[in-house]
């Protein structure tokens, strides 16, 4: 039972960060609360079926598939961002409204295209691998691989990059950032990208791994909204550490290893999430790596 929590931690917690990370992105240099983020982490996941399925698809192999999802997904988020986000984006209820619309349409397009049934894909790799005589199946292990390089890929390119350093410039005080040649409207385009590829790898990890619905856009939204709360909003630190909190949350409440919910653990497990944020934020209410809004965040 420990190392099915230990896994399980890991795949979920990786997965809700690479969700997480986008949406303290957006928020941190935008100040925009993207409720379409998941939207978009479905429509790869949809993006991914349809282009390896050969029955309801074109049947294509498995890293072409890969590479054209993340690009058209990304492509997209930067379309809607330029054309709808970015024209309302001071004002925030609307920006609110209008991102949980585009959700919406996003979701009854892929409703008509592919009806309501449940949809998935095999594995990309299949197979299990023994580690420390513990059997892990080839396909967490890619999941959690791919985790782990894009999360360092973004660090290094915040950390590192001109283009990184512009972003968090941007972050912390965008009428400063502008004023020292900085292109606040470039850099805000180019975040929203990021943004959408991180939820477009999410959502191709996640398709070998999660019954594929139209609607499956809302419970992880739900959980990301509580991991940057948890974390402290704007925070990536925090984002990426409070999705392995809930994701280790979530994951022993499912399990429920030592029966005391009498088989009810996946019903109750947003409650126990919850229930962990409200315990965090009772303790430290900026959450766990929060800071004063007008201070750094990245």
């Amino acid at each position: 039972m420990l190392e099915s929590i230990i896994v399980f931690t890991l795949v979920s917690g990786g997965i809700y960060a690479l969700l997480a990370l986008g949406f303290s992105l957006i928020f941190g240099v935008a100040r925009v609360l993207n409720l379409a983020h998941t939207a978009f982490f479905m429509l790869a996941a949809y993006g991914m079926f349809y282009l390896v399925s050969e029955e309801m698809g074109i049947g294509l192999g498995n890293i072409p598939s890969i590479i054209i999802t993340v690009v058209v997904v990304t492509l997209l988020g930067l379309v809607s961002y330029k054309l709808f986000i970015d024209r309302i984006r001071e004002h925030h209820a609307a920006v609110l409204l209008l991102t949980i619309a585009l959700a919406l349409v996003i979701q009854e397009v892929l409703l008509w295209r592919f009806q309501g049934d449940v949809r998935g894909i095999p594995s990309l790799i299949p197979g299990f691998t023994e580690i420390l005589g513990i059997r892990v199946l080839n396909q967490y292990l890619l999941t959690l691989g791919m985790v782990a390089v894009v999360i360092i890929i973004v660090w290094l390119f915040l950390s590192k990059t001109k283009m990184g350093i512009a972003i968090r410039a941007t972050a912390n005080d965008p009428e400063i950032a502008n004023l020292m040649g900085i292109s606040v409207s470039r850099i805000l385009l180019i975040t929203m990208g990021l943004a959408t590829a991180l939820a477009a790898v999410a959502g191709v990890v996640v398709a070998p791994l999660w019954p594929l619905r139209p609607i499956m856009w809302g419970s992880p939204l739900m959980m990301i909204m509580v991991i940057v709360v948890l974390g402290g909003l704007g925070s990536i630190k925090g984002s990426i550490i409070g999705a392995f909190i809930i994701g280790f949350v979530a994951t022993v409440v499912s399990l429920d290893p030592f029966r005391v919910l009498g088989g009810g653990g996946p019903y109750l497990n947003v409650t126990f999430v919850l229930l962990a944020m409200v315990i965090v934020l009772v303790v430290r209410p900026a959450g766990l790596f929060g800071t004063i809004f007008e201070e750094e965040r990245l």
